[in-house]
């Protein structure tokens, strides 16, 4: 089972490499289908004080410090720091090469090489590689009516079936401090976001 979240990141990669934009919410609905099965192994370091709730894969070199909760399950790559006071929860699968500091992370995929290091929340998002979010940067996923989210995809705005969903960045993408993203938004490759910028 292991494997197929392998593969499943292998996929997304490609799908990221194309710099066009895809509908990155069945990548999310994969994740939720292929992660309760996924096996229980620690090649890395759990310092005391983490809380784990959940069926987690930790890659080798990596280490998730202490503070952090993970509720759900969690596939986290080789080389990654997760923490100190992470949270990570649902279905939440980590490349390789990444950190997550005091943040919160929900249902979302994050691509090797990015970095959610200061007081920052990602929900039901896809992050490609080598991004970064500047503090306090958020990406909301929830709208006010409780209506479903919808993206534009080739055009037209398209429903995606989900009420919660968050927002799909390409890769190296850099956020200023204070950054807010709104749910279905999508960032072009090489996105630059000042502070407090808001990104529809």
């Amino acid at each position: 089972m292991n494997e197929e979240i392998k593969k499943l990141v292998s996929e997304t990669e490609l799908l990221i490499e194309k710099n066009a934009v895809f509908r990155f919410w069945e990548q999310l609905e994969k994740v939720e289908k292929i992660l309760p099965g996924i096996e229980q192994k620690n090649f890395g370091v759990i310092e005391q004080g983490v809380v784990v709730r959940g069926k987690l894969f930790l890659g080798k070199g990596s280490i998730i410090k202490a503070g952090s909760r993970i509720e759900g399950n969690v596939f986290i790559g080789e080389n990654c720091v997760i923490g100190p006071n992470a949270y990570l929860r649902k279905e939440v699968v980590i490349g390789n090469n990444c950190h997550v500091g005091t943040s919160e992370i929900k249902s979302s995929i994050i691509l090797s090489n990015s970095n959610v290091p200061h007081f920052s929340y990602a929900g039901d998002s896809v992050i490609g590689r080598n991004c970064n979010l500047g503090a306090g940067t958020k990406i909301a996923n929830l709208r006010h009516d409780n209506a479903n989210v919808k993206v534009m995809l080739n055009g037209k705005k398209t429903d995606s079936g989900r009420r919660k969903l968050g927002a799909l960045l390409f890769d190296d993408i850099k956020t200023g401090v204070n950054s807010s993203i709104n749910c279905g938004a999508i960032l072009e490759k090489g996105s630059r976001l000042k502070p407090n910028e808001f990104r529809k």
